[in-house]
């Protein structure tokens, strides 16, 4: 029977996280070491889960912060119970599915016209006629929830200012 206690290398090897990624999880509180009377650090074979999952999350776009929150729910000291990771499955799932529709969106209109302005395809005169989504602001505008009709008058043209107030700019950066 594998030992309950497993060493910062061995927690490495068993995950595929770096040494010096898990002393960073490690000072955000994502896992907790027991020092040994050497002072070395000891982890608990449930930490494997806990990184595991941090790894899954953030390939799931999840930011670091979410996952601290997340885990932060979960028990130190004892390994979790399928219930304590059903509520959290039961936390981030509206968080993922957000996700998955939006690159299920992405995949549905990605290979036509998507509001970015660059009018490069023949469906870009049919939605975005003269780029008209930039005034619903910067970026992909249908990507990011303006449909075309956004756009149109009451009688469909597409002639006369969006019902958006005034367009996004976006942000410089330094």
């Amino acid at each position: 029977m594998p030992s309950s206690l497993l060493s910062i290398g061995d927690l490495s090897r068993r995950t595929g996280i770096s040494v010096s990624a898990i002393r960073f999880y490690e000072a955000r509180g994502l896992v907790q070491a027991i020092r040994t009377r050497g002072n070395q650090r000891r982890f608990m074979r449930a930490d494997i889960r806990r990184l595991s999952f941090a790894l899954i999350a953030q390939q799931l776009g999840l930011k670091l912060a979410e996952i601290e929150t997340e885990l932060a729910t979960l028990p130190q000291g004892r390994p979790p119970t399928r219930r304590d990771w059903q509520a959290i499955s039961k936390q981030i799932r509206a968080a993922l599915q957000a996700r998955i529709a939006m690159l299920e969106k992405t995949r549905d209109l990605l290979d036509g016209c998507i509001g970015c302005g660059c009018l490069s395809l023949d469906k870009c005169a049919l939605y975005n006629r003269n780029d008209r989504a930039a005034r619903g602001g910067a970026g992909p505008r249908f990507l990011l929830g303006d449909r075309p009709q956004d756009f149109d008058d009451a009688n469909g043209s597409t002639n006369v200012s969006p019902r958006v107030s005034s367009p996004r700019r976006p942000r410089s950066r330094p």
